[in-house]
């Protein structure tokens, strides 16, 4: 791994875009008091909805959050994952997000109650401390380079990267391999964060955000649990390296090697499609260990199951068993479901969910956003994707999204940038919201258009 890390002198580089939805939340944006501010860390409206999952974070920092779970119950784009994901930023930066939709537990190959397991032991983190040579520094220049897909033409792919690292007494240009490009893209590196890169296995640590640098300075309110001073010293140097990993990515570790410290197990190993209990047995005991010694802590993280509703009574079943375990994240579900049925079986009840499940969970309800937060939504995306728009351009996308739904609108922000880039314009107007809505259709639309050609269309 040593052997992909080599130091350059400053030259250009493609810069990839690294945005993704929920990019710009930083936390509940709540006060000093526990009182939801309108627009903070990215989060805006649902008040009522943010200042109850801040009293569950202080519950879950202190500790009283056992055996329990949480329903955010909500009309579809109303900000139930954008919750889910504000209570792990609350949690800390290196906590684990785990988010993934009850459909995927349906899988031939592995167990439903295997799949469910699997995603719990990824969202409980393990810190590890070690004394290692590493790179430390702000990042202050971050160009990602990409290529063509081997097998698809119409794709990109990550090749490598530069990155520009900087203390009070140094600065190095490193250019890293696509293994460490991914890492530092998964975990959001961006310029102003404090960084740590293993020499010799590449694993990258999030430190925090340098307190120096203009984002730590202005962007979105970084709370002050995020800041860090930038490092002093050699950028190279031997210092006490911090690895973070998951349960998960021991389970498959000691899976592959059961002899051993869990120090000499932390790159390597093979997938397997199911893991025995005498191996999650034999993980569980060796973090206890290393816990017990100060060497290692935990970090409960958080498993957000979208789509809730499709989870089985057997699925629902196992959900309520393993929240009692010592060894268990914070389980949010979530459901746009009124009443449903419970699937396997013939009773319906209030979100699809079994009542003894609802009876060990607090229901978080969203409400649909009024017009004033679609305006504030829009306007922070267009900052997070770096599209600088009019205010007549802002004012129709928010009334194309009151009228319709905020996800149409926000789908068709970044398609008009790019119809502002054709006309040659750097600034999205208007005219570009109108011929991309044109152009366009929403599902009320698309439904009308498949109506219209009804006896045209195939039937099976």
């Amino acid at each position: 791994m040593s052997e992909s890390i080599r130091e350059l002198p400053p030259e250009s580089s493609v810069k990839l875009k690294r945005v993704g939805l929920h990019t710009h939340i930083k936390g509940l944006g709540l006060d000093e008091n526990f009182r939801a501010v309108k627009v903070k860390d990215g989060m805006v409206g649902q008040e009522r909805a943010r200042e109850a999952a801040g009293l569950l974070v202080r519950m879950i920092k202190e500790g009283k959050w056992a055996g329990r779970l949480i329903i955010i119950a909500g009309p579809p784009g109303t900000g139930k994952t954008a919750i889910a994901v504000a209570i792990a930023r609350e949690l800390g930066m290196n906590v684990p997000f785990i988010a993934m939709s009850a459909a995927e537990v349906y899988s031939a190959e592995v167990k439903k109650t295997e799949v469910l397991l699997a995603a719990m032991r990824k969202a409980i983190g393990i810190e590890i401390h070690e004394m290692r040579e590493v790179y430390e520094g702000e990042v202050v220049k971050f160009n990602v380079t990409s290529g063509p897909h081997p097998y698809n033409p119409y794709m990109r792919v990550i090749e490598r990267a530069s990155i520009t690292l900087k203390t009070k007494d140094d600065e190095r240009t490193l250019e890293v391999g696509d293994d460490i490009a991914e890492q530092l893209i998964q975990q959001g590196v961006r310029e102003g964060y404090v960084i740590q890169i293993d020499a010799e296995t590449g694993r990258v640590s999030v430190l925090g955000i340098s307190e120096e640098s203009e984002y730590g300075r202005r962007y979105y309110e970084v709370g002050s649990r995020f800041r860090t001073q930038r490092p002093s010293g050699k950028v190279k140097k031997q210092k006490e390296f911090v690895y973070y990993l998951t349960l998960s990515d021991l389970d498959r570790m000691v899976a592959r090697r059961k002899s051993g410290s869990l120090l000499s197990l932390f790159f390597g190993g093979v997938e397997t499609k199911e893991l025995g209990p005498e191996v999650i047995a034999e993980v569980d005991r060796q973090v206890k260990e290393l816990i017990d010694s100060g060497k290692a802590r935990l970090y409960p993280g958080v498993l957000f199951i979208d789509d809730a509703h499709m989870l089985d009574i057997e699925c629902f079943a196992f959900l309520g068993k393993a929240i009692e375990s010592e060894l268990s994240p914070i389980i949010i579900l979530a459901t746009n479901r009124g009443f449903a049925k419970i699937r396997g079986t013939d009773v319906e009840a209030p979100l699809g969910f079994p009542a003894d499940l609802v009876d060990r969970a607090v229901i978080i309800g969203t409400e649909v956003y009024d017009p004033e937060s679609i305006r504030e939504i829009l306007r922070i995306r267009s900052m997070e994707e770096g599209i600088e728009l009019d205010e007549a351009a802002l004012a129709k996308l928010t009334e194309i999204g009151s009228r319709r739904s905020l996800r149409y609108a926000s789908q068709l922000l970044s398609i008009a940038a790019e119809n502002a880039k054709v006309r040659g314009s750097s600034k999205v107007s208007e005219v570009d919201v109108a011929r991309v809505d044109e152009l366009f259709m929403d599902v009320s639309e698309a439904v009308e258009h498949l109506r219209k050609y009804e006896s045209l269309m195939l039937k099976y």
